[in-house]
């Protein structure tokens, strides 16, 4: 069995707010060591439709202000709901729609991060 990996709260909440709305492919990549990473941590994930890709972005928002006092820096896309952008300084959520996720394919770009899948349920 391998170690579940440490992550701090902000990325946590996150998680939440993702699985609350059934985000697929979960995945976290870890830019810590990387020299000259925009931030520390992405999270990535995939819903089925605009509605679901909004449903996940305003979900994480939302849990994030709640459990954190904390409110994204920036937020991108959220008028199409192909890709939402959440920028919370230290972690970007990306929250995409299969084709797009598919198309910018940020785990290949980001390829020395640490990468985390994160199994689900649904």
């Amino acid at each position: 069995m391998q170690d579940q990996p440490t992550f701090p709260a902000l990325i946590k909440e996150i998680l939440e707010g993702i699985q609350d709305n059934k985000g697929k492919d979960i995945t976290i990549m870890d830019l810590t060591e990387l020299e000259n990473s925009v931030c520390d941590y992405f999270v990535i994930t995939t819903g089925n439709s605009t509605t679901q890709v909004k449903s996940i972005s305003e979900a994480v928002e939302k849990r994030v202000r709640e459990e954190l006092g904390d409110k994204p820096w920036h937020v991108e896309g959220a008028d199409r709901s192909e890709w939402v952008l959440m920028d919370y300084v230290n972690a970007v959520v990306h929250v995409f729609q299969q084709d797009s996720r598919e198309f910018y394919d940020l785990e290949s770009l980001w390829g020395d991060a640490k990468i985390h899948h994160l199994e689900t349920e649904y």
